[in-house]
């Protein structure tokens, strides 16, 4: 038998006053005396009565909640984000919901849906690989709601942006590889589909050309960059007749699975094979040899995000445009790339 829950008029019945004066007490309106204030509170807290947060944001238009999309929340790199964010915006009185896609764009859009209907003040996102359509997004700035995009975004979209330097992260990473002397560097990418993995691929093939190292369509492969897809495309890279000295992965997940092929074969990192991973996620620093990633300011992100969305309250912005944020990435070089 499923229990009634409390509501406004319950505590009006046992108290014998109305469900209007109710609610006013326990909005502290002045024109309550305390001594009923204090009733009210006492008989709501022993029929346990929770108030309805979505009928009260209806009423005044503001709900104090910040809707937060992300791929994964499994990964540190989201983790952080979402931490850093919330500490923010309950400073500034506002609690997040956290919903993640799972890399699914129908996900993804059942997510944006639900934050709607639960009348979030904004919305925080970070996109599914799978996202291509834009519409569900442009449906969120259509009323006039706060739109911030992290990491992953699109520029067509107009609205706010904070991430780091994709294109450039290649070349760091390419850069270094080839002062390690490696001649002949792969790279495990994310689908050219999705702005900051194409960045990132666009990166890799303009720094090989900066070197004069040829390009070759083998070495370059796009995955979901899973741990399975780091095992399986290092498992690939591994079958050519003219294997890579260096492999490069858009993602620590996907660099870890290279990273255990690479043992299970027992090649020697970075003697055969120097092996960069991105993101910087705690694992890296743990395995031996560690893994050298590229550090993406988890923290900076998701404070700037957050204060992007308070900076919109503020000015009771409506109509966004494209402003983005780049941070610089930093490479965190470690035992699997550096030659001694």
């Amino acid at each position: 038998m499923v229990k009634k829950k409390t509501t406004i008029k319950d505590i009006a019945n046992v108290l014998n006053i109305s469900a209007a004066a109710v609610s006013k007490a326990l909005h502290d309106d002045s024109r309550i005396s305390e001594k009923t204030k204090k009733a009210v509170r006492q008989v709501a807290k022993n029929l346990n009565y929770q108030p309805n947060h979505l009928a009260s944001a209806l009423r005044k238009g503001k709900s104090n909640l910040v809707g937060v999309i992300v791929p994964r929340t499994n990964s540190n790199f989201f983790s952080s984000v979402i931490q850093n964010m919330e500490e923010v915006l309950n400073k500034a009185g506002y609690n997040i919901i956290i919903t993640q896609s799972n890399e699914s764009y129908k996900k993804e859009c059942a997510n944006i849906d639900t934050l709607l209907f639960t009348q979030v003040d904004g919305i925080i996102a970070s996109m599914a690989n799978e996202t291509v359509d834009l519409s569900y997004y442009e449906k969120v700035k259509s009323k006039g709601i706060p739109l911030i995009l992290f990491d992953r975004g699109e520029n067509d979209l107009n609205v706010d942006y904070i991430g780091i330097n994709d294109y450039e992260s290649s070349h760091i990473i390419v850069d270094h590889l080839v002062k390690q002397g490696c001649k002949r560097i792969a790279h495990i990418g994310g689908f050219k589909r999705t702005r900051i993995f194409n960045n990132r691929i666009r990166g890799y093939v303009d720094a090989l050309m900066k070197h004069d190292l040829p390009l070759d369509n083998e070495l370059l492969i796009e995955s979901s960059l899973t741990t399975e897809d780091g095992r399986e495309k290092m498992t690939q890279l591994l079958a050519l007749k003219n294997r890579p000295d260096a492999v490069y992965v858009a993602g620590d997940y996907a660099a870890l699975g290279a990273f255990q092929i690479l043992n299970e074969q027992q090649i020697k990192m970075p003697e055969e094979i120097a092996l960069v991973g991105f993101g910087n996620e705690p694992f890296t620093a743990i395995v031996s040899p560690a893994i050298t990633s590229l550090e993406q300011h988890s923290t900076e992100i998701g404070q700037l995000a957050a204060k992007t969305f308070l900076k919109h309250v503020e000015h009771k912005t409506f109509t966004q445009t494209l402003n983005k944020i780049i941070l610089n990435a930093e490479l965190v070089i470690r035992d699997s790339s550096e030659k001694q």
